[in-house]
C-alpha cells in the first residue's frame, strides 16, 4: 500500500444499526473482519481493520485501497441490544402470551392481509414461530399426558395398593408431575432455541407490535441518542456520513435520520447517505399507531440532500424484497425522490455452489448483505462502507429495479406533515 502522504485520503464515518439482536455488537466486528478479508481477496483490493474507536462507542477502523484511492473509515455500531435483552422474558409462558397478543394485533387491524399482498416470504417467516411454538406445546402436553395415563394404568392394575382416597391422591400427584414435565420440556425447547429461532422470531414480531407500531419509550429515547451521534459526526471533517440500517434497524435508521435532518443545517460539511438492507418496514408501518415512522418515511423520501439506497434480495425470505418502503407504506408524494431500490441478486452474486449451500439457511441469508459474494455484481458492502466513492457517486445514474413494488397496499396514505 502506497504512503498516504502521496495520495489524497478520503474519510468516512459509518453508523451501523443492527436489527432485533440481543447479542453484543462485537459479533459485527468479527463478521466484518472475516467477510471483509474474503471479499478483498476475491475482488483484488486491500482492506485492513486497524484499531477500535476512542471514547465510549463500540466500533472499528478500516483502511482500504482500491486502484490507488485510499480511504480511512470509522465504523460504529449504534447499540440497542440491551433493550432487546430487556424485552426477552425468561418465563416460557411470556413467549406464548406474546404470540397470542401479536396475532391479535395483526389480525384485528387487518395488517396481516395487506402484508400477504406483498412478498410471501416474510409473512411465512411470521407464521413460522407460531407453528413451531404450537407444535412444541402440543408435543410436550401430548407426551406428558400419555406418560401420566400409563402411570395411572399401572397403578390401577394393582402395582400399588391403595384405597379410593389414595387413588385420588396418586392422580393429583401424577397430573401435577405431568404439568411440571410439560413445562420442563417447553423450557428445554426455549433453551435450545438457537437451532430453530422460534422464541427469538416471536419476540421480535411481538416487540414491533407491542405498541401497535409506535416506538416503545425506551427505544424512542435511544433513537434520540442515535440522532445526536449522527448529527455530531456531520460536524467533523469527513467526506461522508453513512448510516446503515439492517433488518429492523432499517426503520430505526429512518426515524433517527429524520430527526437529524429536521435539526441539521442544510449546509452540513459532509455528504449524508443512508443504506437500508433487508428491510421489514411494512411489519411496522402497516400498524395503526406507526404514525411517526410513516411521517419519517415520507419526509426522508423528499430530501434532495440525502442519498438513500435500499438493497434487498428475492432470495432473502425474511425481508420485503424489492418493496419500496415508502411506496408500499402509502407515503408517496409528488416530491418523492428516494429511495433507489435495487437487488443484491443473491442467485447471481453467489456462485451456484455457494447458493446451494445457503439456499435453505434462511436466517443466514438474511445476513448475506453484510458478507462476501464470490461473484459480486454492483453491490459490495465493503466497498460501500470502506471505499473512496460516496453512496451517491457509486450509484449515480443507476436505474430503479424494474421488479420493485411501489403500489400502496396499506390503508394509511400520505397526509401533510
Amino acid at each position: 500500500m502506497r504512503s498516504t502522504s502521496e495520495v489524497s485520503v478520503k474519510r468516512r464515518k459509518v453508523f451501523y444499526i443492527p436489527g432485533y439482536d440481543p447479542f453484543p455488537p462485537r459479533r459485527y466486528r468479527e463478521l466484518y473482519r472475516s467477510e471483509g478479508a474474503s471479499q478483498a481477496a476475491l475482488s483484488g483490493y486491500h482492506l485492513s481493520m486497524t484499531h477500535g474507536l476512542a471514547g465510549d462507542g463500540f466500533g472499528w477502523c478500516v483502511d482500504m485501497e482500491i486502484d490507488g484511492a485510499v480511504t480511512e473509515t470509522e465504523i460504529e455500531v449504534l447499540v440497542w441490544s440491551d433493550i432487546v435483552q430487556d424485552s426477552f422474558g425468561s418465563a416460557v409462558w411470556m413467549t406464548y402470551w406474546a404470540m397470542v397478543r401479536t396475532a391479535w394485533v395483526y389480525f384485528s387491524t387487518g395488517a396481516i392481509w395487506r402484508l400477504m399482498r406483498l412478498r410471501k416470504g416474510p409473512v411465512i417467516a411470521a407464521f413460522y414461530p407460531v407453528l413451531v411454538l404450537l407444535l412444541q406445546l402440543a408435543g410436550s402436553v401430548g407426551l406428558t399426558w400419555w406418560v401420566s395415563k400409563v402411570a395411572l394404568a399401572l397403578a390401577n392394575d394393582g402395582l400399588v395398593a391403595f384405597g379410593w382416597v389414595a387413588r385420588s391422591t396418586v392422580e393429583v400427584l401424577v397430573y401435577g408431575v405431568a404439568i411440571l414435565g410439560a413445562v420442563w420440556i417447553l423450557r428445554m425447547f426455549q433453551k435450545h432455541d438457537g437451532k430453530v429461532f422460534a422464541h427469538y422470531l416471536m419476540l421480535d414480531f411481538a416487540y414491533s407490535a407491542s405498541k401497535l407500531g409506535a416506538y416503545p419509550d425506551q427505544l424512542s429515547e435511544r433513537l434520540k441518542i442515535f440522532s445526536d451521534q449522527i448529527s455530531a459526526a456531520l460536524e467533523t471533517e469527513v467526506d461522508e456520513v453513512l448510516v446503515v440500517g439492517h433488518s429492523s434497524g432499517a426503520h430505526l435508521a429512518v426515524t433517527a435520520l429524520a430527526q437529524v435532518m429536521r435539526q441539521t443545517d442544510a449546509a452540513q460539511k459532509s455528504a449524508l447517505s443512508f443504506l437500508s438492507l433487508g428491510h421489514v418496514v411494512p411489519m411496522v408501518s402497516f400498524l395503526p399507531a406507526a404514525d411517526e415512522l410513516r411521517r419519517d418515511l415520507r419526509f426522508l423520501s423528499t430530501r434532495s440532500d440525502l442519498t438513500w439506497v435500499d438493497v434487498t434480495a428475492p432470495g432473502d425470505g425474511c425481508s420485503f424484497a424489492l418493496c419500496d418502503p415508502v411506496g408500499v407504506s402509502g407515503q408517496t408524494t409528488p416530491q418523492k425522490q428516494s429511495p433507489l431500490v435495487m437487488s443484491a441478486a443473491f442467485t447471481q452474486s453467489l456462485s451456484p455452489e455457494r447458493w446451494r449451500a445457503l439456499r435453505w439457511r434462511f436466517f443466514r441469508l438474511h445476513f448475506q448483505y453484510l458478507c462476501a459474494f464470490d461473484q459480486p455484481k454492483d453491490y459490495d458492502y465493503f466497498q460501500i462502507t470502506g471505499g473512496a466513492l460516496t453512496l451517491a457517486e457509486r450509484y449515480k445514474g443507476r436505474p430503479q429495479s424494474p421488479s420493485r413494488i411501489t403500489r400502496s397496499v396499506t390503508k394509511f396514505t400520505a397526509t401533510a406533515s
